[in-house]
């Protein structure tokens, strides 16, 4: 009966390894990431019921583990912005899936390419650099942490391809590279050419729609009348996940998946997401999406960093809320200058009603802002 094996090792070529014995023994691997505190990683493994741990001192059973299913390749860990995690489970053929789609959309050559893994392996987006290197034999450089300096070493010394988020990005040369996915965090307006914004979640396996278009072999609709309008994202493909590590939501492949997210399809195809429904501001009926703001936000000359959510208001129902830390603690944007930047370029009601300047936003491990945590 095939096993669940937690691996709480740092990343590196030895998480590797135990990665490639567990696959070999037919198990299956829940990445447990280092950065977490004890009693969060106790809490983890007493959700996901591994059978055996696999940690800097060697293998240990675990009492009340339960067995994976035939197939199965990884427990993955939602990191969602609230709420407690889920196990997501990812078989060996969606996780063969989505490496040969991603790299056939890349244009991946073994013989020339290296992937550079630089992100936690207990979230989707540093693990699927690692796994679509082991599925398709391209070599692949495993660093402990993200550090921008090693990262644009690596560059030099061969690496071709990086997965990365926003914020990593922001503070890292990437001219380097041949080619860097952007995940998690909405992608700032202006890009470097060689970068690839991506959308993906631990449920579809890492990215499935590679600037605005579908890899191969996945298929994207909302659930408005005319599956173009805007609506839910509903995805379906062989590499989105079986169900969870509890049971719930088990799959049958040719089932769509609703992503929570809301998006819509262009013309010519390609996709625009919005943002998470649960998200979405109501304020004097309109809606606003929270990410467009940020992103406008963001290059205002005194705001550094800038997350939008809603706070409770007696006229309105919501209003626009903007809590930004300044590029300069003693000079910080004002309200008005802010609200008449949204106001003239996106829509006077999605312009923030009240501005809270703070010291650092809270985030998810993806880098999305965690609107939960913003008071």
């Amino acid at each position: 009966m095939p096993r669940l094996v937690a691996l709480d090792l740092a990343a590196g070529p030895g998480f590797v390894d135990a990665l490639r014995r567990a696959w070999d023994a037919g198990d299956a691997v829940l990445p447990v990431d280092p950065r977490l505190p004890g009693p969060a990683v106790a809490a983890l493994l007493e959700a996901m019921r591994p059978a055996a741990v696999v940690d800097g001192n060697g293998t240990h059973r675990r009492r009340g583990g339960e067995p994976a299913e035939s197939g199965d390749a990884l427990v993955v860990a939602t990191s969602g912005t609230t709420g407690a995690p889920k196990g997501v489970v990812l078989t060996h053929p969606a996780v063969r899936a989505s490496a040969l789609a991603t790299s056939a959309r890349l244009g991946v050559d073994p013989g020339r390419d290296r992937w550079l893994a630089c992100l936690p392996l207990g979230h989707i987006g540093g693990l699927a650099v690692v796994t679509r290197a082991l599925v398709t034999g391209t070599p692949c450089t495993v660093l402990e942490r993200f550090d921008a300096a090693a990262v644009e070493a690596q560059a030099g010394a061969g690496a071709t391809l990086v997965s990365l988020v926003a914020t990593a990005l922001g503070r890292t040369d990437v001219s380097g590279f041949r080619a860097v996915l952007l995940g998690g965090a909405a992608p700032p307006d202006r890009l470097p050419a060689n970068v690839v914004t991506t959308y993906g979640m631990t449920e579809t396996g890492s990215g499935v729609v590679y600037d605005g278009t579908p890899i191969e072999g996945v298929e994207v609709r909302t659930d408005a009348e005319d599956g173009v309008a805007e609506g839910e994202v509903l995805v379906r493909g062989p590499m989105l996940f079986r169900g969870y590590r509890d049971g719930t939501n088990r799959r049958h492949e040719d089932e769509w998946f609703a992503t929570g997210d809301a998006g819509r399809l262009r013309p010519d195809g390609t996709l625009s997401v919005l943002g998470r429904i649960a998200e979405v501001i109501v304020t004097g009926g309109e809606k606003v999406w929270p990410e467009p703001v940020e992103r406008l936000l963001a290059t205002h000359p005194r705001v550094s960093q800038v997350a939008v959510w809603r706070r409770s208001d007696p006229e309105w129902g919501q209003r626009v809320v903007a809590w930004v830390v300044p590029t300069d603690p003693a000079v910080p944007p004002a309200l008005d200058e802010l609200a008449d930047m949204v106001a003239s370029r996106l829509a006077r009601w999605a312009a923030p009603r009240e501005l809270v300047v703070v010291p650092a936003l809270p985030r998810a491990p993806g880098g999305k802002p965690r609107r939960s945590g913003l008071r």
